[in-house]
């Protein structure tokens, strides 16, 4: 039985929440206009219920309790806003329980719960919308999930964490380093008093887990993302990337390659004439490559309360034209526990070949580079360019390398005999390539 007004209940009222609630009051009229889908916010629940949000509610929509959301039995859409696991998870389970669709902004929720999620919504029958888990007002969810859908994916390159984009960026423009360029990003409101999840690659990985399972047809797998943050990387490497023609980016990757995908997070020097080197700031942007369709880049604000709103009410609309139609609820495009997956594997680590930085500390002393070298070579490590610098107070100089394609596994080891070296002062500083050398 179709109905046509779609009832909508909000869980958290922060950033996200308040600009989703925006969004459904004041654009309410044009969303009906362009899709015969009447939704209407029915209530907005957050344990905060007196700070002001710069949004003027209807008396009475704002209450304390989200069971009055949990347990309407006339809201059709529970809207879950709260961020983090506990309570969140508990939210999103009672209302599917419920028989209530349900849309969240919450990548770490989906990526590291979203199993269970997923199950329990395929049980009930019910929709899970979560474009605005990953790249805020980018519709990457939408794209990979419809509008690439005939494409077999290649590899998939985002940018899609912007604190960390902006403190390169300014890293880069600015010539400071990193504890300046996080202390500037707090000071803005960019990063968290905490911003841990950000600068250790966490929000990516997380993001890139959802972006993985989708375009791959794999189970959500954030434990076997390989993270690595930007806290290692000084003005010294930006410049030195910059000399090889190159910009540091805090990257996620993943690739397609003889039946193993591979999922990785970590500081990646990308050429000066890729667009997504291009991206600056605390924008995001994702390149997609599929077989048939080719390159594709999808670039705009990866957070905030409207982008990211306008991504959640995308979701409700498309759960209400299906209410509203008596459709069927969609795949989500999410393996479930128990399902068919597309049986492909994960590749390790220490099994990827890229091309690597190497910024070496070495003794000023003839035959250093022979020695080091001939180490890299021992490993099947080949040098395609290198830069070295005048000497310091201490008599090291900075021994920049840049090298060909190698194994991860065989690179860790040649490092580890290299840092063994009298003639190396400090420990290896290393950073993966992608492009051509």
């Amino acid at each position: 039985m179709s109905k046509k007004e779609i009832s909508v209940g909000i869980i958290g009222f922060g950033t996200v929440g308040s600009g989703t609630a925006r969004i459904l009051l004041e654009n309410c009229g044009i969303i009906k206009e362009r899709t015969g889908c009447d939704v209407r916010l029915k209530r907005v629940a957050d344990k905060d219920v007196t700070t002001d949000r710069g949004i003027r509610l209807p008396e009475g929509m704002l209450v304390a309790d989200a069971n009055a959301v949990l347990n309407d039995p006339d809201i059709d859409i529970v809207v879950e806003l709260i961020g983090g696991i506990h309570p969140a998870k508990e939210f999103m389970i009672r209302a599917i329980e419920n028989g209530k669709h349900v849309v969240t902004a919450n990548k770490a929720l989906i990526a590291t719960e979203g199993t269970d999620i997923f199950s329990a919504a395929r049980r009930g029958g019910v929709e899970v919308g979560f474009e605005a888990s990953v790249a805020g007002g980018i519709p990457i969810i939408k794209v990979i999930r419809e509008g690439l859908v005939a494409n077999s994916m290649v590899a998939i390159y985002g940018i899609i964490n912007g604190t960390s984009n902006y403190i390169l960026t300014k890293m880069t423009d600015e010539k400071v380093e990193f504890s300046a360029a996080l202390a500037e990003a707090q000071r803005l409101g960019y990063a968290e008093a905490d911003p841990t999840f950000d600068i250790e690659g966490i929000d990516t990985a997380h993001k890139l887990t959802i972006i993985s399972s989708l375009a791959y047809g794999i189970p959500l797998s954030y434990d076997e993302v390989y993270k690595e943050g930007i806290t290692k990387i000084t003005a010294r490497d930006i410049d030195f990337a910059a000399e090889f023609g190159y910009k540091i980016k805090l990257l996620a990757v993943a690739k397609s390659d003889s039946g193993e995908i591979e999922m990785r997070v970590h500081p990646t020097m990308v050429p000066n004439e890729y667009l997504i080197s291009k991206i600056d700031g605390v924008f995001n942007a994702i390149y997609v490559e599929g077989d048939a369709v080719g390159s594709t880049l999808y670039y705009g604000r990866g957070a905030g309360d409207m982008p990211t709103g306008s991504a959640v009410v995308s979701d409700i609309v498309d759960i209400g034209k299906n209410i509203v139609s008596g459709g069927a609820a969609r795949l989500s495009g999410i393996c479930s526990a128990g399902e068919k997956t597309s049986g492909l594997k994960i590749k390790k680590m220490e099994e990827i070949e890229s091309m690597y930085y190497f910024r070496f500390s070495a003794l000023d002393k003839p035959g250093v580079l022979s020695k080091i070298a001939g180490i890299l070579g021992s490993y099947n490590i080949s040098i395609a360019s290198v830069i070295q610098k005048g000497r310091n107070v201490a008599g090291s100089v900075p021994l920049v390398v840049l090298t060909h394609a190698a194994c991860e596994r065989d690179v860790m080891r040649a490092l580890a005999e290299i840092d063994g070296l009298t003639v190396v002062s400090e420990k290896t500083l290393y950073i993966r390539v992608e492009g051509k050398p």
